[in-house]
């Protein structure tokens, strides 16, 4: 008799829970089948850096009805959404609001207040809706301001202030939008994720080191590490790219007689193209007395190369020597490709009258 009415008890509390779920559902849904749901399903995704952060949720409408203190009450955890757990995903560790957060995948609920809501990042991310909710499963709380919006509809997700490490994540629903600043270590992550990509496939050839090597530099950080990476891109293949930012880095490292081997050996291995393109990219650093003795000693060893009369143009250019610098852009017009030919004509125009080309 007991456990009949154990039995009994338990399946009361079954449907009652069972009813609280359905009471959402049109009658068209199912929990078994596979059916159109009043409250879409959408999916919403933003990668910071590297990072991936993904927001899964399902969104249901206004039509017509008050919704804040009424159809989804003050004070009460909610669900952010409709029908199972709103999720959100990161795929390295965060900062929310400045505090941190791990990697994974968390529930995303909120208590709704008029001046100040909660944010919460469940453990528990496979749940319907709010109903079996239990604090002792979160995982970060954070308060934010919420405020007012335009109409939508439709609850939304969406990533607005975008910044190189950071996003604002806001819920926007009737004329309401909650954010809240979601931030990346960028430099962190991808160092650790350098690592890791370079023990795979990638570690055999030139161009990851490089490139890894690259973009340490580019940020002028963990330079130690980027010379490193450049004496394994060389390892794999010496080349005039390598070397290159080999030099650059060593540079930055003020290790400067390092660095002008390491260039010369590049320019050694380099074709009168890559030459060219050198000197210009030391006059965009406006490192003009460089690039001309590279334009210079480019034109002495490829004079049949139509590009070494444009650098000798823009040596004399930025002189103040128009008549010379008309010449031997029209000489570079000469043997330009055709592809070239319109804007070279160009440079020459501007010469003639007088113009800087090098601004």
């Amino acid at each position: 008799m007991f456990r009949a009415a154990l039995r009994g008890f338990l399946f009361c509390l079954l449907m009652a829970a069972l009813s609280g779920a359905m009471s959402e559902l049109s009658p068209a849904q199912s929990f078994v089948l596979d059916l159109p749901r009043q409250s879409q399903r959408a999916q919403i995704s933003q990668r910071i850096g590297i990072t991936d952060i993904t927001i899964g949720y399902h969104r249901p409408l206004v039509n017509g009805r008050k919704v804040w203190d009424d159809l989804v009450p003050y004070g009460k955890v909610w669900r952010a959404g409709a029908n199972e757990n709103t999720t959100i995903t990161f795929s390295d560790p965060v900062l929310i609001e400045g505090k941190p957060l791990d990697s994974g995948t968390y529930g995303l609920h909120m208590i709704p207040n008029a001046d100040e809501w909660t944010i919460i990042f469940s453990k528990n991310s496979t749940s319907w809706g709010a109903f079996t909710y239990a604090e002792a499963e979160d995982a970060l709380r954070v308060t934010v301001k919420p405020k007012a919006a335009d109409m939508h509809n439709a609850l939304t997700y969406d990533f607005d202030q975008l910044q190189p490490d950071s996003a604002v994540v806001e819920l926007e629903w009737e004329k309401i939008a909650v954010p809240f600043k979601v931030a990346v270590d960028v430099h962190d992550v991808v160092q650790a994720s350098l690592k890791k990509q370079l023990r795979n496939l990638s570690q055999y050839t030139w161009m990851s080191w490089d490139d890894a090597a690259s973009y340490l530099l580019t940020e002028k950080i963990a330079l130690d590490d980027a010379l490193n990476y450049s004496n394994k891109s060389i390892e794999n293949e010496d080349r005039y790219d390598n070397e290159l930012t080999k030099s650059k880095v060593l540079t930055a490292l003020n290790r400067k007689d390092e660095a002008a081997i390491a260039q010369k050996k590049a320019l050694d291995m380099a074709s009168p193209l890559q030459i060219h393109l050198y000197a210009r990219q030391l006059q965009a650093e406006k490192r003009s007395d460089e690039a001309f003795v590279i334009f210079r000693e480019n034109a002495k060893k490829h004079p049949d190369q139509w590009f070494v009369h444009s650098g000798l143009a823009r040596m004399y250019c930025a002189q103040g020597n128009f008549d010379d610098a008309a010449r031997e852009m029209k000489l570079a017009l000469a043997g330009a490709p055709d592809n070239q030919k319109s804007y070279v004509d160009g440079l020459v125009k501007r010469l003639e009258a007088k113009q800087d080309i090098n601004k």
